[in-house]
């Protein structure tokens, strides 16, 4: 919402100093906007097509670097891999490594509130 409130705050600050051709400007600036937002989203899962599902190398090290807050996107990114979804309410993703440690991520409206680190059975 705050993306799209400055959006229609730079096409009326637009026409209010230029016109209309300060809203062309404006609209101009709110689509490469857009395009830079929707090319970062296909790098990402581009990157993350290339690994098996649910598949990262250190669980103990996603772990460390996941915080409340994060978006979805910001997990992908880090694990370039999409996780298994697990359940719906709230939305799990699972995400295991080669020793059998996971980390299982809660998230409620693309955020992160909260991520577990799995540990295997010491005998497996």
């Amino acid at each position: 919402m705050l993306g799209w409130g400055l959006a229609l705050l730079a096409v009326i600050a637009g026409y209010a100093g230029y016109g209309w051709p300060g809203v062309a400007l404006a609209a101009s600036v709110v689509v490469f906007w857009l395009l830079l937002q929707f090319s970062r989203a296909l790098r990402v899962m581009r990157n993350a097509a290339g690994r098996p599902l649910g598949s990262i190398d250190s669980a103990v090290m996603l772990h460390a670097k996941l915080q409340p807050g994060q978006r979805l996107m910001q997990v992908i990114t880090l694990t370039k891999s999409l996780g298994v979804k697990t359940s719906d309410d709230p939305e799990t993703f699972v995400w295991t490594d080669g020793g059998g440690d996971a980390v299982q991520v809660e998230l409620q409206a693309g955020l992160i509130i909260q991520a577990r680190l799995v540990r295997a059975p010491q005998g497996a």
